[in-house]
């Protein structure tokens, strides 16, 4: 069992609890989570180069910057836990084990997509991976994420619904009601808040009246911590917290994960609201995978060299799921009229 030990937030981007703790990661440990965490956001900087080239078309939000907070909580997981998210989702979906092929031609519109190419960025599905979605619609999932641990409940098994939701969509009303109805009824699910500090392009200073997203569920009884999501060791201690709470049957949790997005909300927003000095003193100070890699180096546990081969192998992967979504056909027009609910 991995020791815990209270950590420092990183200033300017986390107010994590003096609670907070960090698992102290085994060698295994940091070269997984370096590894799944540069995967997520090669491809992503992949999807945005093919964004920019026309490739892919309609909206696309990437999540880098945000890396630690989905490897970190996965890590906690077992086989049957659940995963649902909003649309910023592509992380979700390699964290879970999803094809990064499959992500890829779904991205671009092609017959090999999750979604059969009829999804695109927002809409995807795995249920061999428990994944379900990828939704369009700000906070839809919180009430759905609900319902999957309400299923588990019903079913009477120790599984864990994963929902997660940004600082924008934590305001929405629907959130409340599965928050009720998840303590009244003691629903295994935990509420993941991805605070990235600007929610479509508005401060959470500007749109939220209680900006501490972690006491949302005080007048429902449900515990909730901040977390220095920049920290995948701190997000890891978080997740083991909240996953045994909930399968010992005591109710739904809630983690805000203070985190930052570098890109703009999504591919057409130029994020004119935030400075230039301001991304770069995170990117510099708080990267959650540079965080891992100088840790990697100063324990002598890897060399430059070892994290280069790492990185390529990580690129090479990235490179077949672009290759094959570019070269994966178009689905057939008769796909339409498929997989329609009448």
């Amino acid at each position: 069992m991995a020791v815990a030990k209270k950590t420092q937030p990183a200033q300017g981007v986390s107010r994590a609890s003096e609670a907070g703790a960090v698992t102290e990661f085994s060698k295994d440990q940091e070269l997984a989570a370096y590894r799944d965490m540069l995967h997520i956001r090669r491809f992503e900087e992949k999807a945005g180069q093919m964004y920019g080239m026309g490739l892919i078309g309609g909206f696309c939000h990437l999540y880098i910057g945000q890396e630690a907070v989905v490897v970190g909580m996965q890590m906690a997981l077992k086989k049957g836990d659940q995963v649902i998210t909003g649309y910023r989702d592509h992380g979700h979906m390699l964290a879970c084990g999803m094809d990064p092929k499959g992500v890829m031609a779904e991205l671009t519109g092609r017959r090999g997509g999750y979604s059969k190419g009829k999804g695109g960025s927002m809409h995807m599905f795995s249920l061999e991976k428990n994944f379900y979605g990828g939704h369009g619609i700000v906070g839809a999932q919180v009430s759905l994420g609900t319902g999957l641990a309400f299923t588990n409940k019903y079913r009477g098994n120790d599984n864990v619904a994963l929902t997660y939701f940004g600082d924008g969509a934590a305001n929405q009303g629907q959130v409340y009601e599965s928050f009720n109805m998840a303590e009244l009824w003691k629903l295994p699910v935990i509420f993941v808040i991805e605070n990235n500090r600007y929610a479509m392009g508005t401060s959470v200073s500007r749109s939220s009246a209680q900006t501490d997203f972690s006491k949302r569920g005080v007048s429902f009884n449900i515990p909730g911590e901040q977390v220095d999501g920049m920290d995948v060791r701190a997000v890891h201690a978080a997740a083991e917290k909240s996953v045994a709470w909930c399968r010992e049957g005591n109710g739904p949790f809630i983690l805000e994960m203070m985190t930052y997005r570098y890109r703009g909300h999504s591919m057409s927003d130029p994020a004119k609201y935030r400075t230039r000095e301001e991304v770069e003193k995170v990117r510099n100070e708080h990267d959650p995978i540079e965080q891992v890699r100088n840790r990697l180096l100063q324990k002598k546990w890897a060399s430059e060299d070892d994290l280069k081969k790492i990185d390529a192998s990580v690129r090479s992967v990235v490179n077949e799921a672009a290759e094959f979504a570019t070269h994966d056909p178009e689905p057939d027009p008769s796909e339409l009229y498929t997989d329609i609910l009448q």
